[in-house]
Protein backbone atom coordinates (compact mmCIF):
# COMPACT_ATOMS: atom_id res chain seq x y z
CA UNK A 1 0.00 0.00 0.00
CA UNK A 2 2.59 2.56 1.08
CA UNK A 3 4.84 2.44 -1.99
CA UNK A 4 5.41 5.73 -3.78
CA UNK A 5 6.86 4.02 -6.87
CA UNK A 6 3.64 2.14 -7.52
CA UNK A 7 1.36 5.19 -7.36
CA UNK A 8 -0.74 5.87 -10.44
CA UNK A 9 -2.51 8.95 -9.05
CA UNK A 10 -0.80 12.16 -10.12
CA UNK A 11 0.43 14.51 -7.40
CA UNK A 12 -0.35 18.21 -7.93
CA UNK A 13 1.16 20.77 -5.56
CA UNK A 14 -1.39 23.20 -4.14
CA UNK A 15 -0.21 26.63 -3.03
CA UNK A 16 0.57 30.24 -3.90
CA UNK A 17 4.04 30.70 -2.46
CA UNK A 18 6.39 31.22 -5.41
CA UNK A 19 9.41 29.86 -3.55
CA UNK A 20 7.43 26.75 -2.62
CA UNK A 21 6.28 26.34 -6.21
CA UNK A 22 9.87 26.60 -7.41
CA UNK A 23 10.91 23.97 -4.90
CA UNK A 24 8.13 21.60 -5.95
CA UNK A 25 8.83 22.22 -9.64
CA UNK A 26 12.23 20.62 -9.07
CA UNK A 27 10.54 17.44 -7.83
CA UNK A 28 9.77 15.04 -10.70
CA UNK A 29 6.98 13.46 -8.63
CA UNK A 30 4.94 16.67 -8.92
CA UNK A 31 2.95 16.49 -12.14
CA UNK A 32 1.02 19.78 -11.90
CA UNK A 33 0.08 22.79 -9.79
CA UNK A 34 -3.10 24.41 -8.48
CA UNK A 35 -3.83 27.60 -6.60
CA UNK A 36 -6.83 29.74 -5.66
CA UNK A 37 -7.63 33.30 -4.51
CA UNK A 38 -7.64 32.32 -0.83
CA UNK A 39 -4.14 30.84 -1.06
CA UNK A 40 -3.01 33.91 -2.99
CA UNK A 41 -4.37 36.22 -0.32
CA UNK A 42 -2.57 34.26 2.40
CA UNK A 43 0.64 34.54 0.38
CA UNK A 44 0.22 38.32 0.06
CA UNK A 45 -0.28 38.31 -3.72
CA UNK A 46 -1.59 41.69 -4.93
CA UNK A 47 -1.11 41.45 -8.72
CA UNK A 48 -2.98 38.35 -9.95
CA UNK A 49 -1.73 38.29 -13.54
CA UNK A 50 1.86 39.16 -12.68
CA UNK A 51 1.96 36.33 -10.15
CA UNK A 52 0.38 33.87 -12.59
CA UNK A 53 2.92 34.71 -15.28
CA UNK A 54 5.73 34.25 -12.76
CA UNK A 55 4.38 30.80 -11.94
CA UNK A 56 4.12 29.89 -15.61
CA UNK A 57 7.72 30.99 -16.04
CA UNK A 58 8.70 28.48 -13.37
CA UNK A 59 6.28 25.80 -14.61
CA UNK A 60 6.12 26.13 -18.40
CA UNK A 61 4.99 22.63 -19.31
CA UNK A 62 3.10 20.98 -16.46
CA UNK A 63 -0.60 21.82 -15.87
CA UNK A 64 -1.30 24.87 -13.73
CA UNK A 65 -4.77 25.96 -12.55
CA UNK A 66 -5.77 29.59 -11.97
CA UNK A 67 -9.26 30.58 -10.81
CA UNK A 68 -11.72 33.22 -11.95
CA UNK A 69 -12.90 35.44 -9.12
CA UNK A 70 -15.95 37.36 -10.33
CA UNK A 71 -19.45 36.33 -9.20
CA UNK A 72 -21.23 37.22 -12.45
CA UNK A 73 -21.15 34.54 -15.14
CA UNK A 74 -20.60 36.98 -18.01
CA UNK A 75 -17.59 38.44 -16.22
CA UNK A 76 -16.39 34.96 -15.28
CA UNK A 77 -16.36 34.07 -18.96
CA UNK A 78 -14.24 37.12 -19.82
CA UNK A 79 -11.81 36.29 -17.03
CA UNK A 80 -11.70 32.63 -18.08
CA UNK A 81 -10.78 33.47 -21.67
CA UNK A 82 -8.09 35.88 -20.48
CA UNK A 83 -6.62 33.33 -18.05
CA UNK A 84 -6.69 30.59 -20.70
CA UNK A 85 -4.66 32.84 -23.02
CA UNK A 86 -1.73 32.90 -20.57
CA UNK A 87 -0.47 29.47 -21.59
CA UNK A 88 -1.31 26.16 -23.23
CA UNK A 89 -0.76 24.40 -19.91
CA UNK A 90 -3.35 26.53 -18.06
CA UNK A 91 -6.55 25.10 -16.61
CA UNK A 92 -9.17 27.69 -15.73
CA UNK A 93 -10.85 27.08 -12.39
CA UNK A 94 -14.58 27.71 -12.39
CA UNK A 95 -16.55 27.39 -9.12
CA UNK A 96 -19.41 24.92 -9.38
CA UNK A 97 -21.84 27.71 -8.38
CA UNK A 98 -21.63 31.42 -7.74
CA UNK A 99 -22.39 32.88 -4.30
CA UNK A 100 -26.09 32.98 -5.17
CA UNK A 101 -26.18 29.15 -5.50
CA UNK A 102 -26.61 29.45 -9.27
CA UNK A 103 -25.10 26.46 -11.08
CA UNK A 104 -22.21 27.34 -13.37
CA UNK A 105 -23.28 24.72 -15.91
CA UNK A 106 -24.03 26.99 -18.90
CA UNK A 107 -20.66 28.71 -18.50
CA UNK A 108 -18.83 25.39 -18.09
CA UNK A 109 -20.57 24.03 -21.19
CA UNK A 110 -19.69 27.08 -23.30
CA UNK A 111 -16.05 27.21 -22.21
CA UNK A 112 -15.52 23.48 -22.65
CA UNK A 113 -17.21 23.54 -26.05
CA UNK A 114 -14.88 26.36 -27.15
CA UNK A 115 -11.80 24.36 -26.13
CA UNK A 116 -10.99 25.91 -22.76
CA UNK A 117 -9.60 23.35 -20.31
CA UNK A 118 -11.69 24.02 -17.21
CA UNK A 119 -11.07 22.89 -13.66
CA UNK A 120 -14.49 22.93 -12.00
CA UNK A 121 -13.88 23.49 -8.31
CA UNK A 122 -15.56 23.44 -4.86
CA UNK A 123 -17.60 20.33 -5.70
CA UNK A 124 -18.81 18.31 -2.70
CA UNK A 125 -21.70 16.10 -3.87
CA UNK A 126 -22.18 13.37 -6.45
CA UNK A 127 -25.10 15.30 -7.89
CA UNK A 128 -22.71 18.16 -8.63
CA UNK A 129 -20.21 15.73 -10.18
CA UNK A 130 -22.89 14.36 -12.51
CA UNK A 131 -24.19 17.79 -13.51
CA UNK A 132 -20.70 19.08 -14.25
CA UNK A 133 -19.76 15.94 -16.20
CA UNK A 134 -22.85 16.37 -18.36
CA UNK A 135 -21.64 19.87 -19.31
CA UNK A 136 -18.16 18.83 -20.47
CA UNK A 137 -17.32 18.56 -24.16
CA UNK A 138 -16.07 15.03 -24.93
CA UNK A 139 -13.09 16.28 -26.91
CA UNK A 140 -11.81 18.90 -24.46
CA UNK A 141 -9.58 18.05 -21.47
CA UNK A 142 -11.12 19.01 -18.13
CA UNK A 143 -10.69 18.57 -14.42
CA UNK A 144 -13.45 17.93 -11.90
CA UNK A 145 -12.27 18.94 -8.44
CA UNK A 146 -14.08 17.32 -5.51
CA UNK A 147 -13.15 18.67 -2.08
CA UNK A 148 -12.90 15.29 -0.40
CA UNK A 149 -11.04 16.76 2.57
CA UNK A 150 -13.85 19.17 3.36
CA UNK A 151 -16.35 16.35 3.00
CA UNK A 152 -14.33 14.41 5.58
CA UNK A 153 -14.36 17.47 7.84
CA UNK A 154 -18.14 17.03 8.13
CA UNK A 155 -17.74 13.48 9.49
CA UNK A 156 -18.51 11.77 6.17
CA UNK A 157 -16.13 9.19 4.68
CA UNK A 158 -15.28 10.59 1.22
CA UNK A 159 -13.85 7.36 -0.21
CA UNK A 160 -17.14 5.80 -1.42
CA UNK A 161 -18.19 9.11 -2.96
CA UNK A 162 -14.88 9.55 -4.74
CA UNK A 163 -15.02 6.00 -6.07
CA UNK A 164 -18.44 6.70 -7.52
CA UNK A 165 -17.20 9.99 -8.99
CA UNK A 166 -14.49 8.06 -10.87
CA UNK A 167 -17.23 5.95 -12.45
CA UNK A 168 -19.31 9.00 -13.41
CA UNK A 169 -16.37 10.63 -15.19
CA UNK A 170 -15.79 7.57 -17.39
CA UNK A 171 -18.42 8.98 -19.73
CA UNK A 172 -15.96 11.79 -20.54
CA UNK A 173 -12.56 10.09 -21.10
CA UNK A 174 -10.66 13.39 -21.30
CA UNK A 175 -11.95 14.53 -17.90
CA UNK A 176 -9.89 13.85 -14.78
CA UNK A 177 -11.01 13.72 -11.15
CA UNK A 178 -9.11 15.62 -8.46
CA UNK A 179 -9.18 14.59 -4.81
CA UNK A 180 -8.91 18.12 -3.41
CA UNK A 181 -8.12 19.43 0.07
CA UNK A 182 -6.51 16.26 1.49
CA UNK A 183 -5.85 16.33 5.20
CA UNK A 184 -3.17 13.64 5.52
CA UNK A 185 -0.69 11.64 3.48
CA UNK A 186 -2.93 8.56 3.70
CA UNK A 187 -5.37 10.33 1.37
CA UNK A 188 -2.84 9.95 -1.47
CA UNK A 189 -3.00 6.17 -1.17
CA UNK A 190 -6.78 6.22 -0.75
CA UNK A 191 -7.12 8.28 -3.93
CA UNK A 192 -4.79 5.92 -5.77
CA UNK A 193 -6.68 2.82 -4.62
CA UNK A 194 -9.99 4.00 -6.09
CA UNK A 195 -8.49 5.11 -9.40
CA UNK A 196 -8.67 8.86 -8.82
CA UNK A 197 -6.60 10.64 -11.46
CA UNK A 198 -5.11 13.52 -9.46
CA UNK A 199 -4.72 14.61 -5.84
CA UNK A 200 -3.80 18.18 -4.93
CA UNK A 201 -1.47 18.32 -1.95
CA UNK A 202 -0.18 21.28 0.03
CA UNK A 203 3.53 21.57 0.77
CA UNK A 204 3.11 20.71 4.44
CA UNK A 205 1.57 17.34 3.51
CA UNK A 206 4.08 16.75 0.70
CA UNK A 207 6.84 17.27 3.27
CA UNK A 208 5.70 14.02 4.90
CA UNK A 209 6.52 11.93 1.83
CA UNK A 210 9.80 10.87 3.44
CA UNK A 211 7.74 9.09 6.12
CA UNK A 212 6.22 6.65 3.62
CA UNK A 213 7.34 3.13 4.52
CA UNK A 214 8.98 4.24 7.77
CA UNK A 215 9.46 1.52 10.39
CA UNK A 216 6.70 2.11 12.95
CA UNK A 217 8.68 0.74 15.90
CA UNK A 218 11.42 3.26 15.13
CA UNK A 219 8.81 6.00 14.68
CA UNK A 220 7.35 5.08 18.08
CA UNK A 221 10.77 5.38 19.73
CA UNK A 222 11.42 8.73 18.08
CA UNK A 223 8.09 10.00 19.38
CA UNK A 224 8.92 8.90 22.94
CA UNK A 225 12.32 10.58 22.62
CA UNK A 226 10.66 13.79 21.43
CA UNK A 227 8.28 13.88 24.40
CA UNK A 228 11.16 13.25 26.82
CA UNK A 229 13.42 15.83 25.19
CA UNK A 230 10.75 18.53 25.28
CA UNK A 231 9.80 17.79 28.87
CA UNK A 232 13.41 18.13 29.98
CA UNK A 233 13.87 21.31 27.92
CA UNK A 234 10.86 22.87 29.64
CA UNK A 235 12.18 22.03 33.11
CA UNK A 236 8.82 20.63 34.16
CA UNK A 237 8.30 19.57 37.78
CA UNK A 238 5.57 17.61 39.52
CA UNK A 239 4.85 18.59 43.14
CA UNK A 240 5.07 15.71 45.63
CA UNK A 241 3.90 15.56 49.22
CA UNK A 242 7.00 17.33 50.50
CA UNK A 243 8.64 19.12 47.65
CA UNK A 244 8.62 19.43 43.88
CA UNK A 245 10.57 16.72 42.14
CA UNK A 246 12.20 17.93 38.93
CA UNK A 247 12.11 15.81 35.82
CA UNK A 248 15.72 15.00 35.12
CA UNK A 249 17.35 13.28 32.17
CA UNK A 250 18.30 9.67 32.92
CA UNK A 251 22.00 9.13 33.54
Amino acid sequence: MSDLKSLKVKLFADGADLAGIQEMAANPMIKGFTTNPTLMRKAGIVDYKAFALQVLGVVPHRPVSFEVFDDDFAEMEKQALEIASWGKNVNVKIPVTNTRREFSGPLIRELSKSGVAVNVTAIMTLEQVQKVTDCLAPGTPAIVSVFAGRVADTGVDPVPMMAQAVKILKSKPKAELIWASPRELLNIFQADAIGCHIITVTNDVLAKLNLVGKDLDQYSLETVEMFRRDAVACGFTIAGDAAATPLRAAS
